[in-house]
């Protein structure tokens, strides 16, 4: 068991392997993968997550679309940033340096569950000037009640202990832990996926980040933003969603203006990895009518 994932030895067999390249952006060594021709798409997995998780959708994607997809800090591939720039802002930030180093300017942007809270964050920050954006079981609004009260002070001192990481590490070695994480966001998922994800939870580095992550996530500015958001948004809700109540696009869908919402029955939190054929096919219709394709 190693700190952190390393291309060598965990991305032998990676997927779309052949479309991954190394970039120096914002002082960190980012893991992106990009492929395809046309108008540009930014694609930004959730906490925890990495490249992978859009195994299926990425190749679909491509056909109509340039694909950039970034393994977001400390997550998979990509270097671990310092735990100040973990939060929303600053990882916004770090993707604005990203795309600039890269020469590119994403006219659509989907994110699952953390990573649609990051794409909001940049539109309303004018740091991102996409035609539309796609949430994917997106986290967009601030836990509520004895939650929101809880979870980041208990985010915040796991995070703070080096011993956590490691012995969740050491525990995601018994499949059937990473097993029961997954089948509790009310997904079912192929056994590739979830090979991929006991392989990055084994890393103490790769859970570090989450959990960084989770202590430093603040979404109630973004909340109080949320009717200033201008941007088209699509919001993909799978209807057995575990981890983000599927009410919350509802909830969004009243309180910002532009905003589409539509569910996708028998499917949960990762619904973009069980029906990646479905979601491209939402992805496209939206991009249509966003004039980013031609209809």
């Amino acid at each position: 068991m190693s700190d952190c994932p390393t291309w060598e030895r965990d991305g032998h067999d990676w997927p779309n392997r052949e479309s991954s390249r190394f970039v120096e952006a914002a002082g960190l060594q980012w893991h992106v993968q990009c492929l395809g021709k046309g108008p540009c798409l930014l694609l930004l997995h959730g906490t925890g997550a990495s490249t992978h998780s859009w195994r299926g959708l990425l190749p679909i994607l491509a056909r109509d679309f340039s694909v950039v997809a970034p393994d977001l800090p400390g997550h998979g591939f990509t270097q671990t940033a310092p735990f100040h720039r973990m939060s929303l802002t600053a990882i916004a930030k770090s993707i604005e340096s990203l795309l600039k180093t890269l020469e590119v300017t994403p006219a659509l942007a989907a994110g699952h569950s953390a990573g649609a809270a990051i794409l909001a964050r940049m539109c309303l920050d004018e740091r991102l000037a996409a035609k539309g954006l796609v949430s994917l079981n997106g986290a967009l609004l601030a836990l509520r009640g004895l939650p929101g009260r809880v979870f980041s002070p208990v985010a915040k001192a796991l995070s703070l202990s080096t011993a956590v990481p490691r012995l969740f590490a050491l525990r995601a070695g018994n499949p059937s832990v990473v097993n029961r994480l997954l089948r509790d966001t009310g997904s079912r998922i192929d056994a590739e996926g979830i090979r991929f994800y006991r392989r990055l939870a084994r890393s103490p580095a790769h859970v570090s980040a989450a959990l960084d992550m989770m202590a430093n996530w603040n979404l109630d500015r973004l909340e109080a933003d949320l009717p200033e958001l201008t941007t088209p948004l699509l919001m993909i809700v799978g209807a057995r969603d575990r981890s983000v109540s599927p009410a919350q696009a509802c909830r969004v869908q009243a309180m910002a203006p532009h905003v589409e919402v539509t569910t996708m029955p028998g499917l949960g939190h990762l619904a973009h990895e069980e029906a990646p054929r479905k979601t491209a096919d939402l992805i496209l219709e939206f991009a249509q009518r966003a004039k980013v394709l031609p209809n």
